[in-house]
């Protein structure tokens, strides 16, 4: 299901990173008293009242400027602003009402598009400052004071945001449908392999416009199962983002890995592994889907007897922070081991969405404690008393125990790897949530 998008936008320097952090809870934007920081869209997941968003923060727009960065900026803020459901305008309480800002409001109002208009660094609580008036002269509605940097007044900005957010579409497609988000670097060939799959199967029920608004999606129904493909542009260092199409399509990469249920990490055989795709590849871990590495244009490869089992074992060092995840090398171009690519597919999600009994996880957990004593500190040790699933998708485990900071990575890690060789895992990430006896969270 598509997320709504929300754009945070105003002119430079009025706190639109700050916010931006506030409401995802971390720092992702960089935050610095001075104009023009944040020159790149950042994009993340906010919820609010139990609905999920995605939160746009942009560049800071500067209607009037011929300095080639800040254009720049105010062409990604327009793409961002195309692109929202609802815009957000912060403005400062400090300068009050800037002609930048009215240039701002009038491109806003020409958008069409519903438009909270906040008015921020109003730090001190009470009532609202007389200079919050002014701020109607904007003809966008009820400014909301508000504090990015303590939190104030958020709550009712959200809760306008909220009831502009267009209501949540129905799922496209039934749970009998694998979702598959093919990612990775630019020419790595996903969109080779998604014409090939759509060239070559006579079984394609349709060709859908997906709600992430621009991609297609690509469903198939064979031997195997039932398949969507959700081709992504590629991901590309922000560095070399230079065309501003681009900028959006790393977002719709990142909304595709939200949306689906198995991540196809491309790579390029005769690049092998890159700095990039570990990031790529990190995201798919953070949102804990099952993922299949597919080595793409192996048929160019010059290969021995020993090439493939050299390039695995490369390959399992550098992704040693996803060490349960499958490869498999192909050709999009001539077909080869596609059906294999359908098979681990099928394989990973079944993982992803595997459930274990409480009774088989703690007959693991006591083999586990027996074979290896659990650490101690200061003559306390950890005592595991039980563990159970809840969820899931990735599947998580919940472990109640005496003190959460004497389970430390590494232990977990191995009982980690307990689970995993009693019943497998592979091609999915696994959640631990750790929590005293009492049931604090730690």
């Amino acid at each position: 299901m598509a997320l709504p998008i929300v754009a945070v936008v105003g002119r430079p320097n009025v706190g639109k990173s700050t916010l931006f952090n506030k409401l995802i809870g971390q720092r992702l934007s960089i935050v610095e008293d001075t104009p023009g920081v944040t020159r790149d869209r950042i994009y993340s997941k906010c919820e609010w009242r139990g609905k999920e968003f995605m939160v746009v923060d942009t560049g800071g727009i500067e209607p009037e400027s011929d300095d080639v960065i800040l254009a720049q900026m105010r062409r990604q803020s327009q793409l961002a602003i195309d692109k929202a459901d609802v815009i957000v305008f912060v403005t400062d309480i400090r300068c009050g009402v800037t002609a930048d800002d009215y240039a701002v409001a009038d491109m806003l109002m020409k958008s069409g598009k519903p438009v909270i208009l906040a008015v921020n660094k109003v730090d001190k609580l009470g009532e609202p400052p007389m200079e919050l008036y002014e701020f109607y002269n904007l003809g966008l509605g009820d400014p909301y004071p508000i504090s990015s940097v303590h939190g104030h007044g958020t709550g009712d900005m959200l809760d306008a945001v909220y009831d502009l957010l267009p209501a949540a579409s129905e799922p496209e497609y039934n749970d009998e449908y694998i979702k598959v988000a093919v990612i990775g670097k630019p020419n790595a060939g996903k969109s080779s392999l998604i014409n090939k799959i759509a060239g070559e199967e006579r079984v394609i029920v349709s060709d859908i416009a997906g709600t992430t608004r621009d991609s297609t999606d690509t469903v198939i129904e064979n031997e195997y199962g039932k398949f969507v493909f959700i081709d992504t542009a590629g991901i590309r260092k922000k560095s070399r983002i230079n065309e501003k199409i681009e900028h959006y399509s790393v977002l719709r990469a990142y909304m595709a890995v939200d949306r689906a249920d198995v991540c196809v990490i491309m790579l390029d055989a005769a690049e092998g592994f890159t700095e990039q795709d570990s990031k790529v590849a990190g995201y798919a871990h953070e949102q804990g889907k099952a993922s299949v590495v597919a080595v793409n244009k192996w048929d160019l490869i010059e290969k021995d007897d020993k090439t493939m089992q050299e390039f695995r074992t490369k390959l399992e060092n550098d992704f040693s922070f996803m060490s349960y995840v499958p490869f498999v090398f192909i050709s999009a171009k001539t077909g080869q081991r596609v059906n294999k690519l359908y098979e681990l597919i099928k394989y990973v999600y079944e993982q992803n969405s595997m459930r274990i009994s409480t009774g088989m996880l703690n007959d693991v957990l006591a083999y586990a404690t027996t074979r290896v004593q659990p650490p101690s500190d200061k003559g306390r040790r950890l005592k595991i008393y039980y563990m159970t699933q809840p969820s899931t998708k990735p599947p998580t485990f919940v472990t109640f125990v005496n003190r959460a900071d004497l389970f430390h990575f590494s232990y977990r890690r191995y009982i980690e790897n307990q689970i995993r060789s009693t019943f497998g895992l592979e091609g999915t990430p696994v959640r631990f949530i750790v929590r005293e006896r009492g049931g604090n969270d730690k």
